[in-house]
């Protein structure tokens, strides 16, 4: 289970240190890829692989499934921690992410979400405002 929010710096070699609680969850080798609304997402390779399965069930005669899962996978690398707790991004998915110095890793129960310090703030901050209608509105979900 992923939990907390923690912020670290982009080295000037592309690199960024793992939160090390997040580092014992995601073992030796882990999947980071394209996310939703602006961040970057981290998941397991046991998770990715079960992410993938759930994605060729889908039709791909409709092409907003082609598109989504071309967008997930051909954004998609495998990263490992070096022995200082790093990784190496790739300059595409900085890009992705619009990543500058200041990143926040985030929690998100089953994956790590990997913001820019800016985005995370104000999409925290849009977020946090209707945090109790959100809650109002998933309650069906959750019985």
């Amino acid at each position: 289970m992923f939990i907390g929010e923690y912020i670290h710096s982009l080295d000037s070699k592309k690199r960024i240190i793992m939160p090390v609680k997040f580092r014992e969850e995601l073992g030796d080798k882990f999947i980071i890829t394209k996310g939703l609304d602006g961040c970057l997402t981290v998941y397991t390779t046991e998770k990715w692989k079960e992410v993938l399965s759930k994605l060729e069930q889908l039709p791909n005669t409709k092409k907003e499934i082609r598109l989504y899962i071309r967008g997930l996978t051909s954004k998609a690398t495998e990263c490992e921690c070096d022995a200082q707790g790093r990784i190496q991004l790739p300059s595409f998915l900085i890009q992705e992410a619009s990543l500058e110095k200041q990143c926040v890793f985030v929690g998100v129960s089953n994956k790590v979400e990997i913001w820019s310090k800016e985005k995370w703030e104000s999409y925290y901050a849009e977020a946090s405002d209707s945090f109790d209608e959100i809650a109002e509105t998933i309650t069906d979900y959750l019985q």
